[in-house]
């Protein structure tokens, strides 16, 4: 079943006909982590890097922020029987997404600097990753294999 992952959003799943989808990766980051032996999984996608930019919407919805959504996904796929020496990690997005080149900001720049700080602060080596340039994504998690698509334009892209 095709389970959709909305902006700030996360969902984790087990059966092997479970496909996790996320939409519209610019800056957004998407992450994907899995347990082989177990066979769980879950997809997040995070819209900003870190909960004290705004405490209260953090407490409304942890999954806008990386470090609030990171620790929920990894919690929801350890409920699920999945283990931290385990699971792959494989994280899509943090694209430039101003039209005029200008990227003031830096939130891509920014959300996949703070998933590789908390990754290495909590002993969690970073997999497969596909971040940066100024092209949308798709992210896709197969829960039968574990694999990790990525689609940008009309090219289809395993990582």
């Amino acid at each position: 079943m095709k389970i959709v992952v909305g902006m700030a959003d996360m969902r984790v799943a087990h059966a092997p006909d479970d496909l996790l989808i996320t939409y519209a990766l610019g800056s957004c980051l998407g992450i994907a982590i899995y347990d082989p032996v177990a066979r769980v999984g879950g997809l997040l996608h995070v819209m900003l890097p870190t909960s004290t930019l705004d405490e209260d919407k953090a407490k409304q919805n942890p999954y806008m922020f990386v470090d609030t959504g990171v620790h929920k996904l990894f919690r929801e796929c350890y409920a699920l029987g999945g283990l931290k020496e385990r699971l792959t990690v494989s994280v899509a997005g943090g694209a430039c997404t101003s039209t005029t080149g200008n990227d003031h900001f830096q939130i891509g720049q920014r959300n996949f600097t703070m998933l590789r700080r908390l990754l290495w602060k909590n002993g969690v080596l970073l997999g497969h990753h596909d971040v940066g340039g100024n092209q949308p994504r798709t992210m896709q998690l197969d829960m039968d294999s574990g694999q990790v698509v990525l689609k940008t334009g009309n090219l289809a892209t395993v990582l």
